[in-house]
């Protein structure tokens, strides 16, 4: 059988499997062309959240700049605008050499970190108190914001507080410095582009300036940073000034070296009873809203007072703060000194200054006591103050409920006065300083007036307690707060009214006031800082010695009675009830 040649042999093992190969090859065509389409679209992803990022970063750092350090002028408007530091600044850095660039930015965002920080605690400050912080003598307020939390939410509720207000610290300054230095970045990147951008926002700036365009009443052209710490650094130097200036003042006392027997001369035997009301300022009168219904119970309280045998005048003090800071507020009318920051008041409680309360202690005729429901812990201005003897929170044998802030009711607190020291047999002339705080913010819950008879150990609170509005309930708009603000004045002042009704004699001399305006929500941010104060007695003899004085007849002063600032009460009074009054 003849060998069969076949026409063609396979020139390579290779060309065996072309057809194989060639699907391998679309295959890998296929994967590559995939990855470079997922590639593409990572790459697409980065560049939006690198643009992402970078917006938002100069978003933060607008807001950052541009909020204002006043709760009322937080609205939309004031982020429409130019910030000229942030222009200025942008500018600087790019002159910068690259090292010196990088440590610029982090300081200026560490530096644009802080100012927003001092912008937040000026509104929590302008919020309660109506006045910015202080660099240099209100930190220690601080911790009594802590402890106003805790008595009013518990030790979590302060430690998760204060937790909260570490991290945002911190969160402030990262984000700020993160974002400058991001953007800082960037424009480095584009130098060129850069620079052109910062020309044009410098003319925009200037021009807006030279316009005076405003938008929702502030100028589009913003230096807000630049004028905010001008005014903090001359506030820092007449802080720092401060203590040398309260030295001198203190070192003047007219009373400080008269003989106890010379002091309150006309009160001998008299039961003297100075009262603070909580928050109890000119608006709870002179408020178109909440005025009438006061004033009724002014008026009502004295036409009773004045059937039981007692006369009343009134006049305005103006107090050294608004808002809170009652125990500045306390010290500045029993001292005569203007205490109006905590180092005052450490430097004052440190010294041996003549107090009011202090000199019936010194005169040697009464016996002195202090009932201040509002102190929980150790309270070592107790004898500052000339005090015999402190009833706290701790020691009125109260069993009820608390009402938001306050810890004890006002009456109750009387009641508690009345059966523990004044209304003793067989004693002698008793002068109290008495702190009344059922009117302290936040007025929810406010407690109801009941019968006397039945305030037992407090127990009878429990059903109002339950009965009453939350504080959620009660600011969940601003005539909520008025109205529950209202109600809280008038239970303190009617049962005041009511214990000197039941209680008071011949020997009675009761002078209670305001310590300070409420907050600004109330007051609607009302530039007053007067307090009514009221000296009633039922010896005509007693007010005789303050006809000079141009004060109201009744509970109520006159819208034009003299406004004293409060530290002018404590002379007045020693003078008028001393050898060379009346």
């Amino acid at each position: 059988m003849p060998h069969h040649t076949p026409d063609r042999l396979p020139e390579s093992a290779d060309e065996t499997h072309t057809g194989a190969g060639g699907a391998e090859g679309a295959a890998i065509r296929e994967a590559e062309a995939a990855g470079a389409a997922r590639a593409g679209r990572r790459v697409r992803i980065a560049r939006g959240v690198a643009v992402g990022l970078s917006v938002l970063a100069a978003g933060l750092l607008l807001i950052a700049l541009l909020m204002p350090d006043e709760p009322d002028r937080l609205r939309p408007a004031a982020f429409v605008r130019l910030p000229g530091e942030g222009v200025l600044f942008a500018a600087v850095l790019l002159v910068l050499p690259s090292r010196a660039r990088r440590a610029g930015a982090v300081a200026g965002g560490v530096l644009i970190g802080l100012v927003a920080l001092l912008k937040c605690l000026d509104i929590g400050f302008y919020s309660v108190l109506y006045r910015p912080f202080d660099l240099v003598l209100d930190w220690g307020l601080l911790s009594n914001a802590a402890d106003y939390v805790r008595d009013t939410s518990g030790r979590s509720g302060e430690l998760a507080a204060l937790a909260g207000a570490l991290l945002l610290a911190v969160a402030v300054l990262v984000l700020t410095t993160g974002a400058t230095v991001r953007l800082t970045s960037l424009m480095a990147r584009h130098r060129t582009r850069a620079v052109r951008v910062v020309l044009v926002l410098t003319t925009a700036w200037v021009t807006c300036v030279v316009l005076g365009l405003h938008i929702g009443g502030a100028p589009v052209a913003s230096t807000l940073d630049a004028g905010l710490l001008g005014d903090r650094a001359k506030q820092v130097r007449v802080s720092l000034a401060d203590a040398r200036l309260f030295r001198r003042e203190a070192a003047v006392d007219a009373f400080a070296r008269t003989p106890p027997d010379q002091l309150l001369t006309g009160l001998r035997g008299k039961d003297v009873l100075f009262t603070f009301v909580e928050s109890y300022g000119r608006s709870a009168i002179e408020d178109p809203a909440m005025g009438p219904p006061i004033g009724t119970v002014l008026k009502q309280s004295t036409a009773t007072l004045a059937a039981a045998g007692f006369r009343a005048r009134s006049g305005w003090l103006r107090s050294p703060v608004t808002g809170g800071g009652s125990w500045l507020a306390h010290s500045t009318f029993l001292s005569g000194l203007w205490i109006s920051n905590q180092q005052r008041f450490r430097s004052l409680t440190s010294s041996d200054r003549t107090t009011l309360t202090g000199s019936f202690r010194r005169a040697g005729a009464w016996r002195t006591v202090g009932v201040v429901p509002g102190v929980l812990v150790a309270w070592p201005e107790g004898r500052f103050f000339g005090l015999d003897h402190v009833y706290d929170g701790h020691h009125l044998d109260y069993h009820g409920p608390d009402f938001g802030w306050s810890q004890v009711p006002d009456q109750y607190a009387l009641e508690t006065f009345q059966r523990r020291e004044f209304g003793k047999r067989g004693r002698g002339p008793l002068m109290a300083e008495i702190i009344l705080t059922s009117s302290h913010y936040p007025w929810a819950p406010v407690p109801r007036m009941v019968d006397w008879e039945t305030l037992g150990d407090g127990s009878v609170f429990q059903q109002i307690r339950r009965g009453g509005k939350t504080e959620k309930e009660v600011w969940a708009n601003l005539e909520s707060v008025r109205t529950e603000y209202r109600a809280s004045v008038e239970y303190s002042l009617n049962s005041l009214a009511g214990f000197l009704r039941r209680y008071g004699n011949q020997n009675t001399v009761l002078v209670f006031l305001g310590d300070h305006q409420p907050v600004p929500t109330v007051t609607a941010n009302s530039p007053r800082k007067d307090v009514p104060v009221t000296l009633v007695a039922h010896d005509p003899k007693v007010l005789d010695r303050i006809s000079g004085w141009g004060w109201t007849e009744g509970l109520r002063p006159a819208a034009n009675a003299p406004v004293w600032g409060m530290d002018d009460f404590r002379d007045r009074f020693l003078k008028a009830f001393g050898p060379q009054g009346r």
